[in-house]
């Protein structure tokens, strides 16, 4: 049995036990659930100690590859820059579009009560103002930062540490970036065994909150569902006019090299899978030279994950929804900071471990509760197909753009 299905699973045994309990019998429900609460809080707590070391690692690490990559050439270069303006421009989308669409349904006071009751406090946010919010972002003290769990100064260390290691010499910092890759990994593998235990985690917490909430929490998990799905849709509509308007394709022929590439990754919902429809369809049917596709596409697999951002501001604006916060500008700026750098370090991350690494660290320095993340993680499963057409088709767009760039060297002897 998949790890998928095994959570997927809890999930529903939580869901249908927990509302079964509030519908019939109230009062035991809500001793059952005191009851079990305390070990999806133990999953919980096991999950987040390694968020620290992974991110710090993962930026360090994600800052010197994509150094190298920009080192092999102008076209390089050009792609990473292509990359990061793409993500950020698909997390200020998202920071815009999920609130106002969130903003449309009323949140259930039940499931806001669940979910405070639940462990979900909020963390200070040190809202005083533009000084305190720019003062928060270069940390006094690294290592605070890091035992406080302050996301925002301890990924401006990682940078400024990874740029650093960029600048010195090969052998010392190849030693260096080793060991960081090497700390993300040993993550990976507490992340892995926490992660065995995800049934039991996730029946404990969807059954402590839909005990409280009842069918309000099915109806918010749908919502959660619905909102990523159609954000998924739009970006990947909106990637396709992109290519079209600056990549100087025609809208028919560039959807039916698209559409090929699309069914791959649909069906084995991996970029990495995908690869190889993507360099065919960029060869064959969209003529780009092989100079260009042959680089920007593994690259793409590599670093880029257009969904990624959108996923991380959907699911922060979706938790101040369900708890009736309103997030600032401030707030949201620093979401969509943070998922552009944390995307570009997590790519290659198994499975559930991307949601945690990744959703966790961004959740939390917006100043938002962090356990809800564990029963979202349960259903994000179901719009991951649209996640995996967004980011190829991202991948295929960015491959357009740049070639389109591109010097003909038929017209261009100096090349």
């Amino acid at each position: 049995m998949s790890q998928t299905l095994r959570v997927l699973l809890g999930l529903l045994a939580g869901l249908g036990l927990g509302i079964l309990g509030e519908w019939l019998a109230p009062a035991l429900a809500g001793r059952a659930a005191a009851l079990v609460q305390p070990f999806g809080r133990l999953w919980l707590n096991a999950l987040q100690m390694t968020v620290v070391p992974l991110v710090l690692a993962l930026v360090v690490v994600g800052v010197n590859q994509a150094s190298d990559a920009a080192q092999s050439g102008r076209i390089a270069r050009r792609t990473i820059g292509l990359f990061v303006l793409l993500l950020a421009l698909a997390g200020a989308l998202t920071a815009v579009l999920a609130p106002l669409a969130l903003a449309q349904v009323r949140p259930d006071p039940a499931v806001a009560a669940a979910l405070r009751g639940h462990g979900a406090e909020l963390p200070a946010t040190g809202a005083g103002g533009w000084a305190d919010a720019l003062l928060a972002i270069v940390p006094s003290n690294a290592v605070a930062a890091a035992a406080a769990g302050a996301m925002l100064p301890l990924v401006t260390f990682a940078l400024f540490f990874g740029f650093a290691l960029t600048r010195l010499a090969p052998e010392p910092r190849a030693r260096m970036v080793g060991f960081f890759q090497a700390l993300a990994e040993a993550m990976i593998v507490i992340v892995r065994w926490v992660l065995w235990a995800a049934p039991l985690g996730i029946f404990a917490l969807v059954f402590a909150l839909a005990a409280q909430a009842g069918l309000g929490m099915l109806q918010a998990l749908g919502l959660y569902v619905l909102l990523e799905c159609a954000l998924y849709l739009l970006v990947s509509a909106l990637l396709v006019l992109l290519a079209v308007a600056a990549g100087r394709q025609r809208l028919r022929p560039y959807l039916a090299a698209l559409l090929p590439v699309q069914a791959v990754a649909a069906s084995t919902q991996s970029s990495l899978a995908t690869l190889p429809a993507m360099l065919d369809s960029a060869e064959r049917r969209l003529a780009q030279p092989p100079r260009v596709f042959g680089l920007v596409l593994p690259m793409a697999v590599s670093l880029f994950r257009i969904t990624s951002p959108v996923q991380y501001l959907a699911t922060a604006c979706f938790i101040a929804w369900a708890l009736g916060i309103e997030l600032g500008a401030a707030q949201l700026a620093t979401g969509v900071l943070l998922s552009v750098l944390v995307s570009m370090g997590s790519v290659g991350l198994p499975g559930q471990a991307i949601f945690i690494a990744t959703n966790l660290p961004v959740t939390s320095a917006m100043g938002l509760p962090v356990a809800p993340l564990l029963v979202l993680m349960a259903v994000d499963a179901i719009p991951d197909v649209l996640a995996t057409v967004g980011n190829v088709t991202a991948d295929m767009t960015a491959s357009t753009l740049i070639a389109a760039r591109e010097p003909d060297p038929a017209r261009d002897p100096a090349r």
